[in-house]
């Protein structure tokens, strides 16, 4: 890792090297915003959704982009370059400098901009073929989940009562409704009609949830952006997991009980080959 090449503030050094101000305002009050961005065969997925994702984030916190979109290209390429492997995450953050302690904006800060890239590891096999345990929880997160913020406190606490229960994932409900895992939107299987909550402040708009969209109405796979509520959710015939690291991953128990037939489904293992097709197209 001391090897690792990172880019902090527009130079490029060693991981290990890499300091900032404890006075940033990503540390004293987690003000920033930050984007997961995977690449397959060096080559990044759906770079354009990820970067007007980000520039959403930014506009909702009011941070001036310190960047256009092919600064961060040129960025993102060299470190794909010195990383040693060809699928790689980017983990890109931004926050809104160094200032005096202070509850209101600063006046002029120059944004912080810290950017890595780190091997993606391929899903372990046996959560692909046996699925994953996951645990309904209380959405107790704040009114903006459609901004990617750093600050992830409330989904820290959420995800580790999930883990601290044997699960992998908690599966958030708000007003009866499901919205989203507290690290992965989620979609449901109903009668063989796919389903995902619609995109509002309740969750994060996935790039890899819109891919899944994408795809089921490119190949007629019947997909509905709906609200779901908490007993449907429970009901489900199949349940998946979705995010850039995770791609596509099947839930087979649902507060330890048996989602379906307790194993992953029929329509998930269509969706999931269609994703690698997808990722191999990408590759080629």
């Amino acid at each position: 890792m001391s090897s690792q090449l990172v880019y902090l503030n527009g130079e490029y050094l060693p991981l290990n090297e890499a300091r900032v101000s404890v006075l940033d305002r990503g540390f004293i009050f987690g003000d920033g915003v930050y984007e997961v961005i995977p690449a397959y065969g060096s080559k990044v997925l759906r770079f354009e959704h990820h970067m007007q994702r980000l520039q959403n984030s930014l506009d909702a916190v009011r941070i001036v982009n310190p960047l256009v979109n092919k600064q961060w290209q040129d960025i993102i390429d060299k470190l794909i370059t010195n990383t040693d492997s060809q699928d790689q995450y980017i983990y890109l953050h931004i926050t809104r400098g160094v200032a005096s302690r202070d509850h209101r904006f600063p006046d002029e800060t120059k944004p912080t901009v810290f950017v890595m890239s780190s091997v993606l590891h391929p899903v372990d096999e046996k959560l692909l073929a046996n699925g994953v345990a996951a645990v309904t929880l209380d959405d107790i997160r704040w009114q903006y989940c459609n901004i990617k913020a750093i600050a992830l406190l409330p989904n820290i606490l959420l995800r580790q009562q999930a883990i601290d229960k044997g699960a992998m994932e908690a599966i958030l409900i708000r007003d009866g409704n499901m919205t989203e895992g507290a690290a992965s939107n989620v979609f449901i299987v109903t009668h063989g009609i796919i389903k995902t909550p619609p995109k509002d402040n309740k969750l994060l708009p996935g790039i890899t949830r819109d891919l899944v969209v994408e795809l089921a109405k490119t190949h007629n796979m019947p997909i509905e952006e709906t609200a779901i509520s908490e007993k449907e959710f429970l009901t489900a015939d199949e349940i998946w997991l979705t995010s850039s690291t995770k791609e596509i991953l099947p839930v087979t128990r649902i507060n330890e009980q048996q989602v379906g037939n307790g194993k992953p489904g029929a329509v998930w293992q269509d969706m999931f080959q269609k994703y690698q097709d997808y990722k191999e197209i990408l590759r080629g």
